[in-house]
């Protein structure tokens, strides 16, 4: 079973940047699409940036474009999220999530929550304006 475990998450000035990480356990995490989520206090979840297995397709949320950029480095069972320009509204906590046991294209990526399966426990993620 694949075991997700985020860091990176903190406080910071808005306008700054932070840099997510999500290390996976197992064997097989280059088979599974990937994505990053979060979920402000009152608000429902929602995906913020996606990304295939391979790398080479993405998934952003209107929200995030331009600012976000989701990556992964197979070789290392981790995928990133880099977080520029940051705003008072992007405070939440961040999971990190992988569909198992994956897809059936390699550019396949995913933008709802319910097509998660697997989730780490979160990151606290705080913007003061």
């Amino acid at each position: 079973q694949v075991q997700l475990v985020e860091s990176g998450g903190g406080l910071v000035q808005a306008g700054n940047s932070l840099r997510l990480s999500c290390a996976a356990s197992g064997r097989t995490f280059s088979r599974h699409p990937m994505g990053w989520l979060r979920q402000a206090p009152g608000k429902e979840r929602e995906t913020v940036a996606a990304i295939s297995r391979s790398g080479d397709s993405t998934y952003y949320a209107n929200s995030v474009k331009g600012r976000f950029t989701i990556s992964r480095d197979n070789a290392k069972n981790t995928v990133y999220l880099q977080m520029n320009s940051l705003k008072s509204e992007d405070t939440a906590l961040y999971y990190c999530a992988a569909r198992i046991p994956g897809a059936t294209s390699s550019g396949s990526v995913y933008s709802r929550p319910a097509e998660y399966n697997v989730w780490g426990q979160g990151t606290q993620v705080t913007v003061s304006s």
